[in-house]
């Protein structure tokens, strides 16, 4: 096992790493919409949370030398699932054509009252034979 991290991501605040390759695949941790040069701050929109998220998740995954087509899982976590719509509108925008297998979880509260948070699983290419 390789732990990943990333300086294009928010540093972890607890007790994990940002991603771990093993075997072929990373699993990447739940990102939250922080932004690695300000740190924890505004919480804007759903939308701007969104976009975030997936710009952490991404240089993750460029960390461990892969890219979004090499996503197979994510899990959305959501606070409020009234505003799923928003979520996916950007998800899918970010994913285009690529659709990898996804659950979304509602939940009550995330972390410093962000609405959304998103884990992910990728096969490193040239690793998932």
């Amino acid at each position: 096992m390789e732990e990943i991290n990333s300086q294009a991501a928010p540093k972890p605040a607890g007790h994990y790493a940002q991603a771990i390759e093993h075997m072929g695949l990373v699993f990447v941790s739940g990102q939250l919409p922080v932004d690695p040069k300000k740190g924890v701050g505004e919480v804007g929109t759903i939308e701007d949370q969104t976009r975030q998220v997936l710009a952490n998740v991404q240089a993750v995954l460029s960390e461990a030398g892969c890219g979004k087509e090499d996503v197979v899982k994510t899990t959305v976590y959501i606070a409020d699932i009234t505003l799923w719509d928003r979520v996916n509108e950007v998800y899918a925008q970010f994913f285009g054509n690529h659709r990898p297998a996804r659950a979304v979880v509602p939940t009550r509260e995330l972390h410093f009252g962000y609405q959304v948070e998103i884990e992910a699983i990728a096969a490193v290419p040239g690793k998932d034979e």
